[in-house]
């Protein structure tokens, strides 16, 4: 738990974002308009995800199967 407390926060920019989650950056343009992307930040013009948000955000997606309530809501 400390470990993670000091642990430097790092923020991607759109692109490095959908590069680390396999996805298209125009994906996470739409779902920061309609909802359900990651959590992200503006700063002036800028939008940036952190790290931590982008894992966890991946993390709460996993399905056991496809019939599993996560991939029926991510459909």
């Amino acid at each position: 738990m400390a470990e993670a407390a000091t642990r430097e926060r790092r923020y991607l920019t759109n692109s490095e974002a959908a590069d680390f989650l396999k996805l298209s950056p125009r994906t996470l343009e739409k779902q920061r308009v309609i909802g359900g992307g990651p959590r992200f930040r503006k700063f002036g013009r800028r939008v940036v995800y952190a790290v931590d948000d982008l894992v966890a955000w991946a993390e709460a997606r996993g399905c056991d199967s496809t019939s599993d309530h996560n991939y029926v809501a991510a459909r």
